[in-house]
């Protein structure tokens, strides 16, 4: 399905299962202390078909890991969209097998399942995928894009790059320093962020982490800190200019303000001059100049890393900036988001379409200079991306969308059972993936 020269692991629920259940650190049944639990198999290993040939999955439904025979209801639909098809089944030794159906064009199928045991309702679902290394974007490329955005950069920079850095004891170790970082990116902007050093001597790789979405603090800073302890430099920021050491209620306030914790990402959508990504997009290839300035940088390994929001703001920046070197992204949000202005087409989050004043043709427009899939076909550096089919915020179709456009050198981890999250070998992965690349 995907190029030839393109490495690609395929993790399997029953794979995932195995995992989970021989491992010292998760010894709890997946899902996590779950009585009951859905066993889903797609009749293709790989949860793959071609457009045209039919999909069967075989159902099973356990409580205590004993197959149950209960009435399931279900609903086909394709991926994100309302169902085009209904039924029941009654499973038979605790298992059945359900006909998917098909597709006539490239795109995913959503089976949606329910079974009710006394007075609560269980719910699971699996997606599989037709031909989707042939789906191909709405959003259009614009031909002034590179010119919007060199504009925007080059005005950036008149502003001199200013930081206020504060080191952070309690986040630092024997084997690495943390600093809170204030960065003014431009004239009205700027952005907070934990920088993490090894303390040996040296010269190091720079890392920027970009987050994923929402108006809230850096959560965990010690939780990535394998990178400063592997030999990189790595910086998590944030992209409002609000102090991470702030209160839970702080933040819960500023992100009622802007009409919930993403009102942000429509903020200014109508004219591309004004859109609150603006800023952030520039924000971030500010925050590359300054961990280019850092006197233990290797001056030559730039590396960009982040998952949903903080996958899409990672491939940007490798679009927008020559000097990142790698990226990796899981589940890039911000992809083909206009796509469900076609009928029966799937777009990416933030899954505009749940407000039909959003997909004006004035934000359409807008949204072009925005979208991840007219930076990711211009990215030059190797990419490493992650995805999982039974994604239900950022949706395989998007994901494949932005992958398919990737002319640079690129592999992937394809994870069809996951839905909107990554494991801690998965992310520890990707690290080994940058040192590879270290030139």
């Amino acid at each position: 399905m995907i190029q030839k020269k393109t490495r690609i692991w395929i993790q399997m629920a029953v794979l995932l299962l195995a995992s989970l259940c021989s491992s010292p650190v998760f010894a709890e049944n997946y899902p996590y202390r779950s009585d009951y639990l859905w066993l889903t198999v797609p009749d293709h290993a790989d949860w793959l078909y071609k457009t045209g040939e039919k999909a069967k999955v075989e159902v099973t439904f356990c409580q205590y890991g004993i197959p149950q025979d209960v009435e399931v209801s279900y609903e086909i639909g394709p991926d994100m969209l309302p169902a085009s098809s209904k039924g029941q089944v009654r499973l038979k030794n605790g298992r059945a097998v359900i006909d998917m159906g098909t597709l006539k064009k490239p795109g995913f199928l959503d089976l949606r399942l329910k079974a009710k045991v006394g007075e609560k309702t269980y719910g699971h679902h699996v997606k599989v995928g037709f031909s989707p290394e042939q789906l191909q974007p709405y959003t259009k490329n614009p031909s002034d894009f590179e010119d919007f955005w060199t504009k925007n950069i080059e005005a950036a920079r008149k502003t001199p790059l200013s930081v206020e850095c504060r080191k952070v004891e309690k986040y630092t170790t024997d084997d690495f320093d943390c600093y809170l970082l204030k960065l003014h990116t431009d004239r009205h902007h700027s952005i907070y962020g934990y920088l993490t050093k090894p303390k040996k001597e040296g010269k190091y790789p720079v890392v920027l982490c970009p987050p994923g979405a929402g108006i809230k603090t850096i959560k965990e800073p010690m939780r990535n800190t394998y990178y400063a302890k592997n030999g990189f430099i790595r910086l998590e920021m944030e992209i409002h200019g609000l102090n991470p050491e702030m209160t839970d209620e702080q933040f819960k306030e500023i992100s009622n303000a802007f009409y919930g914790e993403n009102g942000y990402l429509a903020n200014g959508l109508d004219d591309r001059d004004n859109y609150y990504m603006k800023h952030v997009y520039v924000a971030c290839v500010r925050a590359i100049d300054y961990l280019c300035s850092l006197p233990d940088w290797d001056g030559r390994n730039v590396f960009v890393q982040g998952g949903s929001q903080g996958g899409a703001l990672s491939l940007i920046t490798a679009a927008l900036d020559s000097r990142v070197t790698a990226c990796v992204a899981n589940h890039p949000a911000l992809s083909d988001m206009a796509g469900y202005a076609e009928k029966g087409r799937t777009g990416g989050y933030p899954h505009f379409v749940r407000d039909n004043r959003m997909l004006t043709p004035e934000k359409i427009q807008t949204l072009q200079y925005y979208d991840v899939v007219n930076f990711a076909r211009r990215i030059q550096c190797p990419v490493y991306m992650t995805w999982g089919y039974n994604d239900n915020t950022c949706p395989p179709t998007t994901s494949y969308i932005v992958w398919n456009l990737i002319t640079a050198p690129k592999d992937a981890l394809i994870t069809p059972v996951n839905e909107h999250w990554t494991t801690t070998d998965t992310n520890q992965g990707q690290m080994r993936w940058l040192q590879k690349h270290i030139q």
